[in-house]
């Protein structure tokens, strides 16, 4: 065993009296916190009127979330449904658990983006554009909700950065993983910045930096995956 090597937490609940507070649930309302702050002074620096994100992040997490959660089940209904199923289907509702797919979260969420653009009179292509390094940020954060669940990582490593994973969520003892979930985080970061730069160094308008995100995500997903299998994505990459 290494002597630097990544601990998983032990335990991602916790209990407030009988109400339970997730470290999952937590990480994600973290991510879209940020997320919305920085989109709403990037909108106010371009001009904007002040409180327009925070308006239209309101529909765009609804149906991001409705989305998310939809694209994971569809992508995994095995778990859920048919004999092999290793969850009762009525937990596909069990946000908590983890499983949301990005692809769906940002389809669905951009049908609650464009309702709210159209009720504005707003560019939809211009609000993509403002918001595409805050969800790259957002997308940081909410990555550690995989930590503290204990999910989304790779194949056996020996690297100095290897991840502990319990039995009971997959792991084998004396075995380290591909931490796939700090890879994901540290590249979206890196993506948030280079979004920024982008935008300020290059005029990158109607969608074009939005479309850069897309691609930027795409290839990060692509390259930390590459480290070996994905187990148990809480955050649905594929």
């Amino acid at each position: 065993m290494p002597l630097a090597l990544i601990p998983s937490p032990s335990e991602g609940v916790w209990h407030l009296g009988f109400i339970p507070i997730r470290a999952y649930a937590l990480c994600f309302i973290l991510g879209i916190v940020v997320g919305v702050w920085l989109s709403e002074r990037r909108w106010r620096a371009r001009g904007g009127e002040k409180g327009t994100i925070n308006d239209i992040a309101v529909p765009a997490v609804i149906f991001g979330l409705i989305g998310g959660r939809l694209y994971h089940v569809i992508i995994d209904w095995q778990t859920y449904f048919g004999p092999r199923a290793i969850k009762e289907p009525y937990r596909a509702l069990f946000i908590w658990e983890g499983g949301l797919g990005i692809w769906g979260a940002v389809a669905l969420g951009g049908v609650g983006v464009w309702l709210a653009c159209r009720r504005r009179g707003l560019s939809l292509s211009a609000v993509a554009d403002t918001v595409a390094p805050g969800i790259a940020f957002g997308q940081a954060i909410a990555r550690w909700g995989n930590w503290f669940n204990q999910e989304l990582y790779g194949s056996p490593t020996t690297l100095p950065w290897g991840l502990e994973i319990d039995q009971a969520h997959g792991g084998q003892s004396d075995v380290l993983y591909h931490p796939t979930f700090l890879y994901e985080s540290l590249w979206d970061v890196a993506l948030g910045f280079g979004l920024i730069l982008a935008g300020r160094r290059f005029t990158l308008r109607h969608g074009r930096l939005f479309a850069l995100y897309v691609a930027g995500y795409t290839l990060g997903g692509s390259g930390s995956r590459g480290c070996g299998s994905t187990r148990l994505a809480g955050w649905t990459t594929r």
